[in-house]
């Protein structure tokens, strides 16, 4: 059943997940990188090269080895999805602005996840099992499932714009309904060993979503001095889109044991998410009261 569900099952999930962006995306989400180079720049630069930084950091601070250390440093190079946008638009955050860090993100990790995914494979990896990711079959696959229905779901929004919006809100919350059943199918395949591996990545795990997302917050609130800006990039540094790492992890290299980390991350963010976005929107209305 897991090997249905990783081979079949999840690719045909993240394109219509990745078509769902798609339909959120106008071409002014892409100008915006030049109306707002700064505040784009700098979620660039948390998610492509300090988020990845941070987890090398997080797994020699937390002594993680092996398969466990080379499954969440793939989920540090994987972009935001839909889920980001979506809890960027309830915590009042920039939303132009996540959509085009979302897109644009997307639109290159096809590209670095491969030669970065070979590079940790063989540092982290040990001489008793070996793994092989092909770089070409891995990036064939990455065009296909994220790229290419980005670009339909744009094509699909322009032509049916009614359609298109009604339909984000959908995406969203499907993209989590299908991350939490690929989660439960590892864990029941695993059984009682998979509860020890989330011990050995729980901190690890937990400790790169918390440390990322205050980074994201606290290098928007003084180098942007934007609120809206803040929020949108440290949900987008904190969301990552866990399907496509386990895509990955599971589908092309067929490890459980390399799925665990990504799995632990991807509860662990929706509740860190949650968490923020109430204690934003208290805060807002904190304000709003003391200023009446």
């Amino acid at each position: 059943m897991l090997e249905t569900l990783t081979q079949v099952g999840l690719p045909i999930a993240i394109i219509l997940i990745m078509t769902g962006v798609g339909l959120s995306l106008v071409p002014a989400d892409f100008k915006r990188v030049f109306v707002q180079p700064k505040a784009f720049l700098l979620g660039f630069i948390c998610q492509m090269l300090l988020l990845p930084i941070f987890a090398v950091a997080v797994i020699a601070l937390t002594g993680l080895e092996g398969e466990l250390a080379i499954g969440l440093f793939i989920l540090s190079l994987c972009p935001g999805g839909a889920t980001s946008n979506l809890y960027t638009y309830l915590a009042k955050g920039d939303v132009g602005l996540s959509v085009s860090l979302t897109s644009v993100i997307g639109f290159i990790t096809p590209f670095t996840i491969p030669i970065l995914a070979v590079w940790a494979i063989g540092f982290y990896g040990n001489e008793e099992q070996t793994f092989e990711l092909p770089l070409i079959k891995t990036w064939v696959i990455l065009m296909v499932v994220t790229v290419i229905p980005v670009i339909i779901g744009m094509l699909l929004r322009a032509k049916w714009h009614n359609l298109a919006q009604r339909s984000e809100r959908f995406v969203s919350w499907f993209s989590i309904f299908v991350l939490v059943f690929v989660i439960l199918s590892i864990a029941i395949t695993q059984g009682e060993k998979w509860i020890g591996f989330i011990v050995l990545t729980g901190p690890a795990a937990i400790l790169l979503n918390l440390s990322t997302m205050l980074l994201g917050y606290f290098a928007g609130r003084y180098l942007l001095h934007q609120e809206s800006q803040s929020r949108a990039i440290t949900l987008e540094v904190g969301l990552q889109n866990s399907t496509l790492t386990l895509l990955i992890t599971q589908g092309i290299l067929q490890s459980s044991e390399m799925s665990v980390a990504p799995s632990v991350y991807s509860i662990f963010m929706f509740m860190s998410a949650s968490v923020f976005t109430y204690y934003v929107l208290k805060k807002d209305k904190t304000t709003k009261q003391a200023a009446i």
